[in-house]
């Protein structure tokens, strides 16, 4: 059983399983996921999550599902929460805030199937505190300008750490990456290639970037480029 990219893999074994034990096999595919504007999700895709929480916290899960792209909310309600389906197409048809509560839920919802309720509620909890209670975390800290059309054509993390004059260049961002250093709010960047998304960056437009425990900057969206 695998993805439908998998086809010709699955076929050579039942292939091989017939050659060698003389015995008919069976193979089984499911339709790849990909988002609404054709990306596929998998684990060879940037920004990838996995169920192990010492691959991926809960806090990082959780923030996955809430960086859904809006027209997405609904179908993965559906698909990855136990919700009344009538329910999930309702909330994907949500506008405005309302779709960024449906994005939250589909967030809590998904990460307590996985690390169960009481991880799911603490994740939504930090997420609250770090970007919706008004804790002023940009004070005395660089601010670096990004415009809306630079984070909607794709801002990658390696770019973000480079404009925000903590890493000299995006070879350097990757290096840091990989080894665990990278913090977009509380969310661990083990990828530079992985894109900024609007859920990082509070209402006020702000996200904090952090590399280690001391050097942090802020990105400020601002006006120009709207």
């Amino acid at each position: 059983m695998g993805g439908s990219d998998q086809w010709g893999n699955i076929v050579n074994g039942v292939e091989l399983c017939r050659r060698i034990e003389d015995r008919r096999a069976f193979g089984l595919t499911t339709p790849l996921l990909t988002t609404a504007s054709g990306a596929k999700m998998g684990k060879t895709e940037g920004g990838a999550v996995w169920l192990n929480v010492d691959l991926t916290s809960p806090y990082d899960y959780w923030q996955f599902w809430r960086n859904t792209e809006d027209a997405d909310v609904g179908r993965f309600l559906a698909l990855f929460t136990d919700m009344p389906v009538e329910d999930c197409a309702k909330l994907g048809h949500s506008q405005g805030a309302d779709i960024n509560a449906a994005k939250k839920l589909l967030a809590t919802e998904a990460t307590a199937l996985v690390h169960g309720r009481a991880a799911a509620e603490a994740a939504a909890a930090s997420a609250a505190a770090l970007f919706e209670q008004g804790a002023d975390f940009a004070q005395g800290l660089p601010i670096f300008a990004v415009t809306r059309a630079q984070i909607a054509a794709g801002l990658s993390a390696a770019e973000a750490f480079t404009l925000a004059e903590l890493t000299p260049t995006r070879s350097d961002a990757r290096r840091q990456a990989q080894g665990g250093a990278l913090r977009i709010g509380a969310r661990a960047i083990t990828d530079a290639a992985e894109r900024l998304a609007p859920a990082d960056f509070d209402a006020a437009g702000r996200a904090l970037l952090q590399l280690g425990k001391k050097k942090r900057a802020v990105l400020q969206i601002t006006a120009s480029g709207d």
